[in-house]
This record gives C-alpha cells, sequence and structure tokens, in this order.
C-alpha cells in the first residue's frame, strides 16, 4: 500500500498514539512500522486478538509488560561460551520477572476456565522462577554482588572488613601520635590507588617514612602510605583481588545456568513482545472506546456512527456512511467548514486501521471492506502537505491514482478538480469519476458542482449526500445525509452576514434559471427531508413513551399477581396454623376429660382448664374484632344522606342500630342500639341495607377457608415396634389428621408378628364412624403386613 495515503490521511499519527501504550522499546518501533494488510483471514486475526485483549482490560485491571528487555545479544553471547556480566543478568531476571507477572494475570483472568485466542501466548510463557530466584539473590544491583551469592564470598568479604579495621587502627594509632600529627595536613585518612594513605605536609615528607603515591594540586600536601601499614595494604589488594576473582565465578555459573534455558528465555522475550503489542493495540480502542468491524471482500462499507480518532471526542459528531452495496460512488455536496474533509478522511483512516488490526472508534457492526490500496487526493486547508493546493498538483496525484486504481481500491478526493475554471472542471471531474466507475472503485467525492450532482441523480451505482447546515445559525451540524445533495447555501450565509439584498438579488439574475430551478429543487427536498425527520422522532418519542407505559402496567400487574398470591399463600398457612391449634387443643381436651373422668381429680382443677380456655377464645375473638374494626373503618366511606329509620353500624361499638335523629352541625346524632340509645358522630357509622348483615357487608364473611393438609399428612403410618395402646393412640390421631386432610385411603404398617397389633388394629377401625372398608394389603402392596383403610 502507498507510504503518501499514510501522511494524508493523518495514519501515522495513529501509529504514534499507538506506540505511548507499548512498554518495551522493541514494542514502539513496531508499532511506528504497522501496515495495513490485505489478507482478510489475517485481519480478523488480528482483530479477535485485540478485543480478547480489551474484553481482559475492561474485565480486570490493565496488565503492564514493563521491564521487558531485550536480551538476545546477551543470548547469543552465551550460544558461543561467553559469560553475562551483572547489568545483563539482571535484565534477564526482570524479564522472567515479567513472565511470571504476566503468567499469573492469565491464571486470575481466566478462573473460569474458558480461553480466547490470548490463552495460546500466555501459556508458552515459563518463568524459571528457580532461575530467577537465585539471580536475585546473588545480585543486588548492576555493580553489587550479595555477600551470600557464595561461602567463599562471604568469607573473603569478612576478610576484607577485618583488614580495613586493622589498617584504620593502625593509622589512627600514627594520626594520635603528637609528633606524627604536627606533620598532617588533615587527621583523615584517604584512599590512593587502592591503598591507605595520610596527608602529609610537604615540607615534612621525610619526617613520615613511607611510600608516596599522589599529591595535591597545589603541591602543599603528599599523600604517603606509612611503612606500618604497607604489608596490611598488600594483603587487603590480595583479598580485592581473590573477591573479583569470585564474583566471576558467580557470575560465570549464573551464566551457565542461564545458557541452559536460553530456549526458554528466548520464547518468552518473543511472547511478552507479542503479548505487549497486542495489548497497545486494546489499549488504544479503550481509549477512544474502539469496537471491532465485521470485514467483507465485496466493497460495502456500513459504517454506524463513527468518529475521527484524533477528533475531541466530546465536540465530534458521529456519522453514518453507507457505501459499496447499491452504490460505489458517494458525491458529498454543501458549503466549506461542513465537515466534507472530515468525513472523507474519517471513512479512509478506519479502513487503514482496520485493515492494520486495529479497533475503529464506532459503533458495533459496522462494516469496512478490504482493499488492497488506498488513494486520497485531499488538499485543502485541512491537509497537511500545502502544497497540493494548485490545479496541476492534484491533477498530477489524480493521474497517479487512475494509473493504479481497480475493483480491489478506495479513492477519496476532496474538492475535485477545482482551481480551474468550473464549466471545464465539471466536465473533467465527471470525466474522472466515470472511468473510476467502471474500473469498480469504490469512490467519495467532495464538490461544489452542480453538475457532479446531476450526474449522480442520473447515472446508476452512483449517489449523492451532503453535509447538513444550519443557515439560521449560520453554522454546520456536521452530520452526512445520504441520499440528498447539499447546497453551497452561498445567498443565505451572505445574507445573514449583511450583504445588500439587491447585491444578491442581482446575483439571482445572473444565474441559469435551469441552475436556479435546480437549487430550489434540492432546497424543497432539504425542508421536506427536516420534515419527515422531526415527524419521525416524534414518532419515535411516542414509540418509546407507549413502551414505557407498557413495562410499568406490565410491572404492575405483575406486582399485583405477586401479592395476590402472597396474600393467599399467608391465609392459608393461617388457616392452617387455626386448625392445627384447634385439632391440638382437642386432643388436649378429650385427654383431659378421660384422666378426671377415670380418677378423682378436684372440680376446681377442671374449671381452671375451662376459664384458661376461655380466656384464650376470648383474646383471639377480640384480636379478630379488633382487626374486622380496622378494616372496615378503613375502607368505609361516611353516609352523606342520613334518614330517620336508617339502619347504620356503629363502628366504634360494633353494633347494628336505627337513626333516631338527624345529625347536627357537628355531625352528632343519635342511634337506637336495642335498649340502648347513644350519641355518635356520623363518621362512626356506615349505612347498610336490613336485608344484608353488616358482617357480610363489610368483610366479616364466615366463608369457610378450605385448606388442604395433603403437604403435611403422609398417606402411611408405621406402627411397628409399638405396643397396641400406643399403637391405638397414634393410629387415632394420624386418621384424624388424615381424614381431615381429605385423603381417600391410607396404608397402616403394623406387621405380621404374633398378630395382637393387627387385631387391635381392626377392631379399632370397625368402631371408626369415618372409615368406610379396610382390608389386608395384596400381593405388592405388603400382604397381611398392611392394612389399606379407606374413608368414606
Amino acid at each position: 500500500m502507498n507510504q503518501k495515503v499514510f501522511k494524508t490521511l493523518e495514519y501515522n499519527k495513529i501509529l504514534q498514539m499507538l506506540s505511548g501504550f507499548a512498554a518495551c522499546d522493541e514494542t514502539k518501533k513496531r508499532c511506528l512500522a504497522l501496515e495495513p494488510i490485505t489478507d482478510i483471514n489475517e485481519i480478523e486475526h488480528l482483530q479477535q486478538t485485540t478485543s480478547d485483549a480489551l474484553s481482559r482490560l475492561y474485565k480486570d485491571s490493565s496488565i503492564s509488560f514493563s521491564g521487558t528487555h531485550n536480551v538476545n545479544a546477551s543470548l547469543k553471547r552465551l550460544d558461543i561460551g561467553g559469560s553475562l556480566n551483572a547489568a545483563e543478568l539482571l535484565r534477564i531476571s526482570s524479564l522472567l520477572e515479567v513472565a511470571k507477572r504476566s503468567k499469573a494475570y492469565d491464571r486470575s483472568d481466566r478462573n473460569d476456565d474458558k480461553t480466547d485466542s490470548l490463552s495460546g501466548l500466555f501459556s508458552q510463557l515459563e518463568p524459571l522462577t528457580q532461575l530467577n530466584d537465585e539471580i536475585k539473590r546473588c545480585i543486588i544491583s548492576d555493580d553489587e554482588i550479595a555477600d551470600d551469592a557464595s561461602p567463599a564470598l562471604f568469607k573473603i568479604r569478612k576478610a576484607i572488613r577485618g583488614m580495613n579495621d586493622r589498617i584504620h587502627a593502625q593509622l589512627t594509632s600514627i594520626m594520635n601520635n603528637q609528633t606524627t600529627r604536627t606533620y598532617l595536613q588533615d587527621a583523615v585518612v584517604t584512599m590512593r590507588d587502592g591503598r591507605y594513605c595520610l596527608p602529609v605536609k610537604a615540607e615534612a615528607k621525610g619526617n613520615v617514612p613511607g611510600m608516596m603515591h599522589d599529591q595535591s594540586s597545589s603541591g602543599s600536601t603528599l599523600f604517603i602510605e606509612p611503612m606500618a601499614v604497607v604489608n596490611l595494604n598488600n594483603e587487603l589488594k590480595e583479598l580485592f583481588i581473590k573477591e573479583q576473582d569470585e564474583i566471576n565465578v558467580i557470575l560465570a555459573q549464573l551464566s551457565d545456568k542461564v545458557a541452559m534455558n536460553t530456549a526458554a528465555v528466548e520464547l518468552d522475550y518473543n511472547v511478552l513482545t507479542e503479548l505487549d503489542f497486542i495489548f497497545a493495540k486494546a489499549s488504544l480502542a479503550k481509549s477512544y472506546n474502539g469496537a471491532a468491524p465485521e470485514f467483507n471482500t465485496s466493497g460495502i462499507i456500513n459504517i454506524r456512527k463513527g468518529r475521527h480518532p484524533l477528533l475531541d471526542p466530546k465536540k465530534v459528531v458521529p456519522i453514518d456512511v453507507r457505501l459499496g452495496d447499491g452504490y460505489k460512488q458517494l458525491i458529498i455536496t454543501g458549503p466549506n467548514t461542513g465537515g466534507k474533509t472530515v468525513s472523507l478522511k474519517t471513512v479512509g483512516l478506519l479502513t487503514l486501521m482496520g485493515q492494520a488490526g486495529l479497533h475503529i472508534p464506532a459503533a458495533d457492526r459496522s462494516k469496512l471492506a478490504v482493499f488492497e490500496e488506498v488513494f486520497a487526493d485531499i488538499g485543502d486547508e485541512q491537509s497537511i502537505e500545502q502544497s497540493l493546493s494548485t490545479f496541476s498538483s492534484h491533477m498530477t496525484n489524480i493521474v497517479k491514482i487512475l494509473d493504479k486504481a481497480d475493483d480491489r481500491s478506495l479513492c477519496l478526493f476532496d474538492e475535485l478538480c477545482s482551481g480551474t475554471d468550473p464549466t471545464e472542471g465539471a466536465a473533467l471531474a465527471i470525466s474522472i469519476l466515470n472511468t473510476l466507475h467502471n474500473y469498480g472503485s469504490v469512490t467519495m467525492a467532495t464538490t461544489h458542482y452542480s453538475e457532479l450532482k446531476i450526474y449522480a441523480l442520473s447515472t446508476d451505482g452512483v449517489e449523492n449526500a451532503s453535509c447538513e447546515f444550519n443557515v439560521e445559525t449560520l453554522s454546520p451540524t456536521y452530520r452526512l445525509l445520504i441520499g440528498i445533495p447539499g447546497k453551497s447555501n452561498a445567498f443565505a450565509i451572505s445574507s445573514k452576514l449583511g450583504l445588500s439584498d439587491t447585491i444578491i438579488e442581482d446575483a439571482r439574475k445572473r444565474i441559469n434559471a435551469k441552475d436556479l430551478d435546480f437549487e430550489d429543487l434540492i432546497a424543497n427536498l432539504e425542508a421536506q427531508r427536516q420534515t419527515i425527520e422531526k415527524e419521525q422522532l416524534e414518532i419515535n418519542r411516542y414509540k418509546t413513551q407507549t413502551a414505557q407505559l407498557k413495562k410499568q402496567l406490565e410491572d404492575k400487574n405483575k406486582r399485583i399477581d405477586q401479592n395476590k398470591d402472597k396474600i393467599i399463600r399467608e391465609a392459608n398457612e393461617e388457616a392452617y396454623n387455626i386448625l392445627k391449634e384447634a385439632k391440638e387443643l382437642a386432643d388436649k381436651t378429650i385427654r383431659n376429660f378421660n384422666k378426671y373422668g377415670q380418677g378423682q381429680a378436684p372440680m376446681s382443677q377442671m374449671e381452671k382448664e375451662r376459664s384458661a380456655l376461655r380466656d384464650k377464645m376470648s383474646a383471639k375473638e377480640k384480636r379478630l374484632s379488633d382487626i374486622k374494626k380496622d378494616q372496615t373503618k378503613k375502607n368505609h366511606k361516611a353516609p352523606k344522606k342520613l334518614r330517620i329509620g336508617d339502619s347504620v353500624l356503629v363502628l366504634s361499638l360494633n353494633l347494628k342500630g336505627t337513626v333516631h335523629t338527624l345529625p347536627n352541625a357537628k355531625g352528632d346524632l343519635y342511634v337506637q342500639m336495642g335498649i340502648l340509645r347513644s350519641l355518635v358522630n356520623i363518621n362512626d357509622l356506615v349505612l347498610i341495607n336490613d336485608d344484608i348483615s353488616p358482617a357480610k357487608k363489610f368483610g366479616g364473611s364466615g366463608s369457610k377457608i378450605k385448606m388442604s393438609k395433603s403437604l403435611s399428612v403422609s398417606s402411611e403410618i408405621n406402627l411397628i415396634g409399638k405396643t397396641t395402646d400406643e399403637a391405638i393412640a397414634l393410629l387415632d390421631k394420624y386418621l384424624d389428621d388424615a381424614y381431615i386432610a381429605h385423603l381417600s385411603s391410607v396404608r397402616i404398617v403394623h406387621g405380621k408378628g404374633t398378630g395382637a397389633l393387627r387385631a387391635a388394629v381392626h377392631n379399632h377401625l370397625k368402631r371408626m364412624k369415618t372409615i368406610k372398608e379396610y382390608h389386608l394389603g395384596e400381593f405388592g402392596e405388603g400382604d397381611a403386613g398392611v392394612t389399606i383403610a379407606t374413608f368414606k
């Protein structure tokens, strides 16, 4: 693909942005050298890897590949038997650390065991943890090796520290001598050429025997190594040599360990740079909310809400561009600064980005075609190269495009054939467009020529488009309208800016009548389009409101159904509890009476039991009465008209009465309730009919709530292992529960044994009035060990 179009469409600026998201130097170079490709399968693979990396970035925090160093040179030196220095080994350690971090990131990201196109790359990483830990243990920095890198080094450095202490002690003793101190320039110990010295005055050099190693710039101070420490310095020097030899041994050993894993280290570097490149593309896409386009080889472009990535995302107006499906040429017209050139650049730049594996700043399901070549002749004031502003420069570029264009090319022209005689320029532009149309090239061109609008209207496979302009505000909306040619609006703009109406009318008279009619037709079409668009927006608004109201109604009905089910369920549960409590109370009462009937229990005890039962029933009755009163008060409305003799319900007393007097100004009146005549307020009354009982009218219905106990009562009872008395007591209670639960039949398991339990069960069933019939179980039902009883 030609390199010139990269600069024209500012594709290079996108690559600069991309390189800013890369971590290592090699990846930055690769980003700056990224070019579009034409293999649709490879393009889709690159888009998929970018999408998967972007998904990981959105799902988890970003991953850093900082610390990925190029170690290829070091690995090659190892291949020929060389040894690495501390800095090189630390760079390898840094690389392995990034591999370890990336491996952990992949494991945390794939907690559901799902894989994507990046899983294979992550799986190839080998952190070499033992080697990395060994390097970090031995090497502290580029110029410092740890003391415990080896036992020998530890021993040597311990000896060096001891020797330093001995030398300092000897020199300190010399400095503390009264005679010697007068010969010294300063009472300090210095080092020259790796040997400890004292600063001696030049005139006293004969008084301090030793070896002179240096002197000051002024010559007044000599640095002399006293004879007393010469041997000690010699020994220290030998220790330093041994230390360096041991360091070399350590580095050689570490180098050997790296040499055994050169293939893994090299693979780690290649994989990390590849992942760095992929995640750089994903980070770029995240910065402008990009999406993966769908690709085709049919020349179809359908960009939905596309945005130029170099413009301010808060100000740029998204555009929709359709091209290649039904028409392969799009002629864009309209006033200057309306966004025509931005539309051209957006389509061209997004095409280059998509074919390079980059996501585009557009909505999902946008479509791009794969082109072998992208050509652009954009030379207006927004162009980078101002030299393309003359007609000759334009034509030179157009000639080159016509020589190379074919049916796999995208051609973009800004102000085609401008800068010359309008009549000749328009004719030439139509011929150029017709030639490209015959080639089958996908073409977009901007123009002010009315002839090109007519060409688009009269030629199959060519479509008009315009950039919308608001004449009232003299500002563009930057919306691209396909199917409608645009007006230059020169007269309207000039009038708004204050040009005399006389001059404008004179200019109108100089326009050809056909041209004027055509412009008026375009204006009418634009007015109709705006009207239809407003109506469509209104319709969409109504549809949205209707959908919201429908959803609200469905939600309301759903809540009502849910509350209804809840109320019924709670009522059933309460009814069940009442029945259960009544059953238990009845059982307890029967047991008590049986007990008192057999014994000589005092009447006071029986009366106490009866009183407790009465109190409990009274409490329940009061609670139900209060609930009914509250419900009636909540739902009732005070009667508006009362007549003497009307039947009413006094809510506070829960008594039915007859109106005896009409209410006064405060609403008070007398009501006769049997022998009781009481003054009440009208708000405490409910008007009722004599033929309808108050309880029935105001929710006190005595309708029975039927509650099935089938969910809690089993259809079988097991009496095996029980004595006869225990079994009969359990059976009696069970049969009552089963009968209340409306079970049709039950299965009584008593076993065969001696037959005594079976006989007792049968005798009890004979006395039960609720039992219709019973029989021993048949084959498959338990034979003689089971009795089947059927209720009436």
